[in-house]
């Protein structure tokens, strides 16, 4: 903080590192590809610790691409999800020839066809079915029910397919599904993975055959006393319906690979009781960490430096000029010390990336360290930054 200010993002490599081979080990006995999910975090020196251990990677627009890209993984091993790829993206994914396309409807395929027969190319695709399984998790970020944007209805996917089949600039290599974030239990899992078998031997009892069933992602990780699968458990659940199959399995991680790698390093500004509360105003703010404002999400909060003291009920909120500001509300902590250190727990995902420039606020910088060694991912912004590209 001394070194590089406040608020700011501290990623751990080596806690990185463990989650993706935990991943990664636990899957050993069936042919596999752990996607990471860059809209998760999107910084490029984490995003290259990925590639440099083998990880391919999932995006969702051509700004991932460019940045997957960088970052060294290899287009063999991206794919390429969202419901509204434009053209541009699709001719720039074809153009680098990406492992596949995760289709979400019968429109987009019609257009990747027509776009790839343009560039006398043949786009491989993934079809995503929304397989209508609940994923017990925040009605935000669940993906897989009838009543969200993603995936072609189940009913229809066979439809899908057989379109695909007569489009001669399409090559359907896979199934693809996923059922939500911050999923805390085996069971929608084990049912998905039933529901897509399932569909993939319908499939081949109808001559098509494909080679890659993609799960997505979406295992949880611990925030407050959640108590999640390890990777470990989610294999072992699996497994028995795996083995065996001529089929690589595709994972789409984010949260799970990130999540508990970073914390948001803040520092507090001013003490101040009002009425019934007390507040602690700190200098990170809902558009560094925007997670408890969007979906009121809990992130532990703890003094950097252990002290014996009371601790008080609280408020921990920003300098941002909403209501919503607020990074915890109602918890109980050793009351700080102004200009004291807190770090904000478990910030490794959807934090610097869905940060914002509002109230026209720089964004945070980003450190990465890895065991006494420190090392500067991202500047923060300056005020010229705030400006750039304006007229």
């Amino acid at each position: 903080a001394k070194k590089w200010g406040t608020p700011l993002y501290v990623y751990s490599a080596g806690r990185l590192l463990k989650n993706f081979h935990d991943f990664d080990q636990a899957f050993r006995a069936v042919p596999h590809l752990i996607c990471y999910a860059l809209k998760a975090n999107s910084n490029l020196s984490l995003a290259r610790i990925l590639s440099h251990e083998g990880a391919g990677t999932d995006i969702v627009s051509a700004g991932e691409l460019f940045r997957a890209l960088k970052a060294g993984f290899p287009p063999s091993k991206i794919v390429f999800s969202g419901v509204g790829k434009t053209r541009d993206e699709m001719r720039a994914a074809i153009q680098k020839k990406i492992l596949m396309f995760n289709v979400e409807s019968l429109e987009e395929l019609d257009t990747l066809n027509d776009v790839a027969r343009s560039m006398k190319a043949v786009a491989s695709v993934a079809l995503r079915v929304n397989p209508e399984v609940e994923a017990d998790t925040h009605h935000h970020i669940t993906t897989g029910t009838p009543e969200n944007k993603f995936g072609i209805r189940k009913k229809f996917i066979f439809d899908a397919y057989r379109a695909a089949g007569r489009m001669k600039n399409i090559r359907a290599l896979g199934l693809q599904a996923h059922i939500g974030s911050q999923i805390t239990s085996v069971k929608p899992f084990v049912q998905l993975v039933k529901t897509l078998l399932t569909l993939t031997e319908s499939l081949a009892n109808q001559g098509i055959n494909l080679r890659y069933l993609d799960i997505g992602g979406g295992l949880g990780i611990t925030y407050r006393d959640e108590k999640p699968p390890s990777p470990f458990d989610l294999a072992r659940a699996l497994e028995p319906q795996l083995i065996g199959r001529n089929m690589t399995l595709l994972f789409e991680p984010g949260r799970f690979l990130v999540g508990n790698a970073g914390i948001l390093l803040t520092r507090v500004l001013y003490r101040k009781h009002s009425g019934k509360k007390t507040f602690v105003i700190v200098d990170a703010a809902m558009n560094d960490l925007a997670r408890p404002a969007l979906y009121d999400a809990y992130h532990h909060i703890a003094p950097v430096k252990r002290a014996r003291r009371a601790s008080k009920i609280v408020d921990i909120v920003g300098p941002v000029c909403e209501s919503g500001d607020y990074l915890a509300r109602g918890r109980r902590i050793p009351f700080p010390e102004q200009g004291e250190l807190l770090a904000v727990e478990n910030a490794g995902a959807y934090g610097f990336a869905m940060s914002s420039q509002y109230n026209s606020r720089p964004r945070a910088a980003e450190v990465i360290v890895h065991g006494n060694r420190q090392m500067l991912a991202r500047k923060r912004e300056t005020l010229e930054d705030l400006i750039r590209g304006e007229k």
